[in-house]
C-alpha cells in the first residue's frame, strides 16, 4: 500500500481477509466518538498536528469523530450503500480477522486502507482529505467498540434483545451509547476524567498501529460481555463492564493520534 513505507505494516493490511455483519450499526453513539477524538487530538505529533490544523481549520477530531454517522441520514447512494459497510467486520467465534473472506462491498478496514492512501496522497482534493481524515478517525473508535468486530449471528449485538435499567433495548445499543450516557456526563467530562487515568504504561501497552490487533482485542472481548440474564441488566453489569468499555474508549483515542502519527509521519519522510 503506497501510503505506507514500513514494509510489515504494509504487508499485515494488505492481506486482511474479512467477513461482515449487514446491518447498520453505530459505535459508541455521539459522546464515546467524540470522547476518542478528544483524546487523540491531545496524543498528536506537531507534524500531525499541523496537517489535522490544515484539513480541519474550524474544528477538530472531537467533532470529524462523528461525521460518518451524521452522514448516514444522507440520502445519497454513497451514505446509503457504499459507505454502509464501512463501520463493522465480522469475526466468528474461534476464528481470526485473516481467517475469514471479505464481501465485495467492502468493510472497515478496507475503507480504512482506502482512505489512509487518499489522506496521503498528493493529488487528491481538500475534500476528499478531509473525508478521509474524518473517516479514518471514526472508523478506530468503531474498531475497538467489540460489538463491531461482531460474531456474524446476531448482527453485532443487535438481535440480542436485553431490559437495560428496566428498559427494552439491545445490546449493541448498551455498548454503544447506554453504559456511557448512564453515568450522565458530557463527553469534555468524560475525556478529562480519563485522559487523567492514562498512564506511560497505558501508552506502551497500547502502542500499536495494526488493526490486526485492534480486531483481535475486540473479538476476545466481545464474547464475555453477552448477559447471563438479559432481562435483568442493570448496576452489576454496569460494574462489570464499564470498566472495559472505558479502557478501550482510552485506548481508541491513544490509537487514533497513534495511527495518524504514523501515517503523516511517514508521508513527510516520503516526499521530503
Amino acid at each position: 500500500m503506497s501510503a505506507y513505507t514500513n514494509r510489515t505494516f504494509t504487508v499485515a493490511l494488505s492481506t486482511l481477509l474479512t467477513l461482515f455483519i449487514t446491518s447498520p450499526a453505530f459505535g459508541w453513539g455521539q459522546t464515546g466518538h467524540r470522547i476518542t477524538g478528544a483524546i487523540a487530538q491531545q496524543y498528536l505529533s506537531p507534524l500531525s498536528y499541523a496537517a489535522v490544523s490544515e484539513l480541519l481549520p474550524a474544528s477538530d477530531l472531537a467533532q470529524a469523530s462523528t461525521y460518518a454517522d451524521e452522514m448516514r441520514s444522507d440520502p445519497s447512494e454513497f451514505w446509503q450503500r457504499t459507505a454502509s459497510p464501512w463501520h463493522y467486520v465480522t469475526v466468528p467465534e474461534g476464528k481470526h480477522y485473516h481467517d475469514v473472506g471479505a464481501p465485495k462491498q467492502g468493510d472497515a478496514m478496507t475503507a480504512l486502507t482506502q482512505y489512509t492512501a487518499t489522506l496521503t496522497n498528493s493529488d487528491a482534493s481538500l475534500d476528499e482529505k478531509r473525508l478521509a481524515l474524518r473517516f479514518i478517525v471514526h472508523i478506530i473508535g468503531d474498531l475497538h467498540q467489540p460489538l463491531h468486530a461482531g460474531n456474524g449471528k446476531d448482527k453485532g449485538g443487535n438481535d440480542v434483545k436485553v431490559r437495560f435499567f428496566w428498559e427494552d433495548s439491545n445490546l449493541h445499543r448498551v455498548w454503544d451509547s447506554q453504559m456511557i450516557e448512564q453515568r450522565g456526563l458530557s463527553y469534555t467530562e468524560w475525556t478529562e476524567w480519563l485522559n487523567k487515568d492514562i498512564t506511560p504504561e497505558n501508552i506502551r501497552k497500547w502502542a500499536t498501529v495494526d488493526p490486526l490487533v485492534w480486531i483481535q482485542e475486540s473479538t476476545a472481548l466481545r464474547d464475555t460481555i453477552y448477559p447471563e440474564d438479559a432481562n435483568k441488566m442493570s448496576y452489576d453489569y454496569l460494574y462489570n463492564h464499564l470498566p472495559t468499555a472505558k479502557e478501550r474508549l482510552q485506548t481508541a483515542g491513544v490509537r487514533i493520534a497513534m495511527y495518524l502519527n504514523h501515517v503523516f509521519e511517514q508521508a513527510h519522510a516520503k516526499h521530503n
